[in-house]
């Protein structure tokens, strides 16, 4: 009776053919439900609004070689593609049901909770999978209860969920609050980071997170803004910002205006890059695994990575050849894997990425 007394709420109109609001994209926002959709906006080379395309998902389950009987574990849950392989890969010789176990572990709560629903809808329960709300450089804690693990994945990628919903603030193309954490009820958002910061702090924040090339000039408008009292708070504010002091500079100032808006484009992605790296110490919580890694593996236990810019991937290929000349690992990769050319034409955010493994 309750239900037959709720107004109909109807869902957000828009002007044009298509949507071009994050939040009036319904169907994206559904693909269980709009499947037929879902498979035009993939086809088109295009990831729709509220979901997430794993990257190198044959290639990965190559890698781990996984079969029933095993334990897994998935670092970074996200939307569940890549979860959901490897629990199929689980799945029993007659197809009855499944043997072995797979846990995943994410710290977005916003994401974790809405992809728990979605891998139960599947069937699966917690015989063969759960989800647990957790940082990924806590695996030492994760394998006393669920290790020692035959096959580890982390997808160090950012999901696109995250990108695409504004409210996150993880995009310099749309407006919303700078925010940029994945777990946005812990720790300083990247408003806060940065008015913690002095010149000096953000130039090398810049630098050294993502090679931003006009880091010096950036830093310091930054400073000139928040001693002039202004407001640095939306991802509109630090995109403006920067586009500001990009057109100024003068070797931009000779391109084409093709290229200048390259050039912003470029610089915004890497100071967003940045700043997410550093509001959620990517790096330190990167290293950390890193170290405890070949203590949750069981023995011959294997385990891949994918990375998506360069300071991620010197990080892993280093501690991979460390801890293969300390004995830890009985093998790791000698050549990086990347996405194919046909993956990266459907998929256009796997064209950074990289793979390496590593056995025990």
């Amino acid at each position: 009776m309750e239900n037959e007394n709720k107004p109909h709420k109807r869902r957000v109109h828009y002007s044009g053919k298509y949507p071009r609001k994050f939040e009036e994209k319904y169907k994206e926002q559904n693909p269980e439900k709009y499947a037929d959709e879902i498979r035009h906006v993939i086809s088109k080379g295009n990831t729709p609004a509220g979901m997430h395309i794993s990257i190198m998902v044959d290639e990965i389950l190559e890698v781990l070689e996984i079969h029933p009987g095993m334990k897994g574990l998935d670092c970074t849950l996200g939307y569940g593609g890549h979860s959901t392989a490897m629990i199929e890969k689980l799945r029993s010789k007659d197809g009855a049901g499944f043997e072995g176990h797979l846990t995943s572990l994410d710290i977005d709560p916003i994401e974790i909770e809405k992809t728990t629903k979605r891998m139960r809808d599947r069937g699966f329960d917690e015989s063969v999978w759960n989800p647990l709300h957790t940082n990924f450089r806590n695996i030492d804690q994760v394998a006393r209860e669920f290790g020692p693990f035959d096959f580890v994945l982390a997808d160090l990628g950012v999901s696109s969920m995250q990108i695409d919903d504004p409210t996150r603030g993880f995009s310099w193309k749309m407006d919303g609050p700078l925010d940029l954490r994945f777990d946005p009820e812990k720790g300083e958002s990247a408003a806060e980071r940065l008015r913690s910061l002095d010149r000096e702090e953000m130039e090398g924040l810049f630098i050294e997170n993502s090679d931003e090339v006009y880091a010096h000039d950036i830093a310091i408008a930054i400073d000139k803004a928040f001693r002039s009292a202004k407001k640095i708070e939306t991802t509109t504010d630090l995109r403006h910002l920067i586009s500001t002091v990009i057109l100024a500079e003068k070797d931009v100032k000779k391109l084409s205006k093709e290229e200048q808006k390259e050039a912003v484009k470029k610089s915004c992605t890497r100071v967003f890059q940045a700043l997410r790296i550093d509001v959620n110490q990517e790096f330190e919580v990167l290293c950390e695994f890193l170290e405890k890694l070949p203590n949750v593996l069981s023995e011959n236990g294997r385990v891949a990575i994918l990375t998506f810019h360069s300071g991620e991937d010197r990080l892993v290929k280093k501690m991979f050849k460390e801890q293969l000349r300390t004995g830890l690992y009985s093998e790791v990769a000698r050549d990086v894997i990347r996405p194919s050319r046909e993956e990266c034409f459907r998929n256009p955010r796997a064209h950074s990425t990289k793979l390496r493994w590593a056995r025990k």
